[in-house]
């Protein structure tokens, strides 16, 4: 099965809470309170993002962290490769392939077309967007030809 783990789910947690409050340096604490998150787990997010490039911290009393850029310009991908690394759904699908068979692999190729489809879909959606600031557009399989069937099989409709 695909999922993202639990850390990159409470990290959309963690970048939505500093999208609500785009103008505002918020501390790691504020945002554990905010978030209702481990305040450790906060700080850990907080610096894979920071080494990311996602968040900007400012030190000192009046310190904390924001957003580098606005939220509708940071993706699910970026997000996803901040905790995760970059999604590779096999280990020919990633930039750096270590296995051991792919010289004679016959699925290798499928499998990466199949992973550039997801990545695709991780860079089209936003932190605003996932945030609810922005509105996600409903994919519709029916009006984009996924659901073409080959010739001469049937659809089971009258």
């Amino acid at each position: 099965m695909l999922r993202i783990s639990k850390l990159t789910d409470y990290g959309t947690v963690v970048l939505a809470c500093l999208a609500s409050a785009p103008d505002r340096l918020l501390t790691a604490t504020e945002v554990a309170e905010r978030t209702r998150l481990a305040a450790p787990t906060v700080s850990k997010l907080l610096k894979c993002f920071h080494r990311a490039g996602l968040v900007m911290s400012t030190r000192g009393a009046h310190g904390g962290y924001q957003l580098a850029r606005a939220s509708n310009s940071i993706s699910a991908a970026s997000i996803i490769d901040a905790v995760e690394g970059p999604v590779a759904i096999t280990e020919c699908s990633g930039k750096h392939s270590a296995c051991d068979i792919e010289s004679v692999c016959r699925t290798g190729g499928a499998w990466q077309r199949i992973n550039g489809a997801i990545r695709r879909s991780l860079e089209d959606i936003t932190l605003a967007q996932l945030a609810g600031q922005e509105a996600v557009a409903l994919w519709r399989p029916e009006l984009t030809g996924a659901m073409r069937l080959s010739p001469g099989r049937q659809t089971g409709r009258a």
